[in-house]
């Protein structure tokens, strides 16, 4: 199989993926791996050894302006992009096969989930796995435990309230909040 058909470029290219599919058992494989990196960085203090290991798990280099508190929970890393001057949070869950990017100068607040990962509603096909990125633009910001479901955009300056579950795009400049997410006021 060449490398552009495997499992997680078919992901990435909007396909659903049942789970008695041949290639599934690779994500597993894939999130246990990623699983034994976390539990290395959600034991450290060090910053330098905290951004080591979060390059490893992503396969980008994890930017010296930008900060992680653990614990840090996400279940595949290599589909997530972290920008720079990021500031990501304590307890936050990234669930990244459908893709993950924060762009420069994005705030992550506690206990925030991105979640690009979901299922089909029809309970035939509820055992197949479906995905869609979420893009964080420039300069926003994520309140404490808010949600971000998938194929979900922050726009540049945004705010997403705390405790908002947000399941369409929030514009530019922007404060949203509630459940589901609505705008509360634009910001001038």
């Amino acid at each position: 199989m060449k490398q552009e058909d495997d499992i997680f470029s078919r992901l990435r290219n909007g396909e659903t993926i049942r789970f008695d599919d041949p290639e599934y058992p690779s994500l597993r494989e894939a999130s246990f791996a990623t699983r034994a990196l976390l539990l290395q960085l959600n034991r450290s203090a060090d910053p330098d050894e905290i951004r080591e290991l979060l390059s490893r798990i992503t396969g980008k280099e994890f930017d010296r302006c930008s900060a992680i508190f653990p614990p840090f929970h996400i279940n595949f890393g290599k589909h997530t992009t972290i920008g720079k001057n990021v500031f990501i949070n304590f307890d936050c869950v990234f669930l990244d096969f459908g893709g993950i990017t924060l762009d420069d100068g994005v705030f992550i607040a506690p206990k925030v989930s991105l979640l690009t990962e979901g299922h089909p509603v029809s309970s035939c096909d509820r055992h197949s796995l479906t995905v869609a990125p979420i893009h964080i633009k420039r300069n926003a910001w994520i309140g404490a435990n808010a949600t971000i479901l998938q194929g979900v955009t922050i726009g540049e300056n945004a705010i997403v309230a705390a405790g908002a579950v947000v399941t369409k795009d929030v514009l530019d400049n922007t404060i949203v909040g509630g459940i589901p997410a609505k705008t509360i006021r634009t910001l001038s």
